[in-house]
């Protein structure tokens, strides 16, 4: 089984307003509202493609049954902890003449709260997936990734990590199966401008060496590279689409990289290819990857 985990959760409130004036009243000429968090949209993608997850996390108020009727709708089988105190953050996406944003706080999360959560997380078995992602509240432990992990070690369950900086840094001596920072991310754990893909090969490496199996770093436009723990070093070019809306590609291109994996039984050429392109797939939509964009997409590189 895959788990994700989405500490944070929200729902995200995208409006279109022309023309964007401070302390004046302002229309907006379209909107959504739709379930997000990193953790949510690797499930989501996830059942797109056609693999069952279970979605963890923490929910609260009348946005977290939002947030999870929206994701039942979806077919992503849902397991959160719900918190007492608090509601599940809003974020507002202003798209105007510039991008602007608002986000939430999110709910109050006990100490018991997290004692749910790492309930279920014993509950996983060897051979099971486990998605860590995104951001810690502040209402959790700064270290809770490094927590989850040391639980679970040695119990056979492949662990990924999408996270920055010093969350990425920290969990490396806990050998996650996966890691993905982009380009940018990586240079900036190294003190150094990574421009193309051949750069990037020796500071995966590096981080390979404090403990990552397997590092797949984004690259956008530039594409991605791939060192993984059996001695590959995989890179490729992006495939070609015009870009509609970058957010969740990176997501998007973690679910790809396990599901490609686990269809293949293990083949890291499959895996790279598969998350490559579910991130493009998405990056080229106004939604996330579907099954038919990713296929079509997989069908360019060959």
């Amino acid at each position: 089984m895959i788990y994700t985990v989405t500490f944070n959760p929200c729902l995200d409130y995208v409006v279109q307003v022309e023309n964007l004036k401070l302390g004046a009243v302002n229309r907006v000429s379209r909107e959504t509202v739709m379930a997000g968090g990193k953790g949510i949209n690797v499930s989501i993608v996830l059942k797109n493609l056609g693999h069952e997850s279970r979605a963890l996390g923490f929910l609260a108020g009348f946005t977290g049954a939002e947030i999870a009727r929206q994701l039942e709708e979806r077919g992503v089988a849902c397991d959160f902890i719900q918190v007492q105190e608090g509601m599940s953050r809003i974020n507002v996406k202003i798209a105007s003449e510039e991008e602007t944003e608002v986000n939430g706080i999110g709910p109050a999360i006990t100490e018991e709260d997290i004692h749910a959560l790492y309930r279920k997380l014993d509950a996983l078995e060897p051979g099971d997936i486990l998605i860590i992602s995104g951001s810690v509240p502040a209402a959790l432990p700064s270290d809770i990734y490094e927590r989850i992990m040391a639980r679970l070690e040695g119990r056979g369950v492949d662990i990924v990590v999408d996270a920055t900086r010093d969350l990425l840094l920290n969990v490396l001596p806990y050998h996650p199966f996966l890691i993905k920072p982009n380009n940018h991310e990586l240079g900036e754990i190294f003190g150094v401008t990574l421009v193309h893909r051949e750069e990037v090969v020796p500071y995966a490496r590096k981080l390979q060496e404090r403990g990552a199996r397997n590092v797949l770093v984004s690259m956008a436009g530039e594409g991605a590279v791939l060192v993984t723990e059996d001695g590959q070093e995989l890179m490729s070019p992006s495939p070609k689409g015009r870009v509609v809306n970058s957010v969740g590609a990176g997501d998007s291109m973690v679910a790809g990289f396990v599901a490609g994996y686990r269809e293949s039984d293990g083949s890291y050429e499959r895996a790279f290819h598969m998350g490559l392109c579910t991130g493009s797939a998405s990056a080229f939509s106004l939604g996330l990857a579907t099954r038919p964009d990713v296929e079509a997409l997989l069908a360019t590189l060959s």
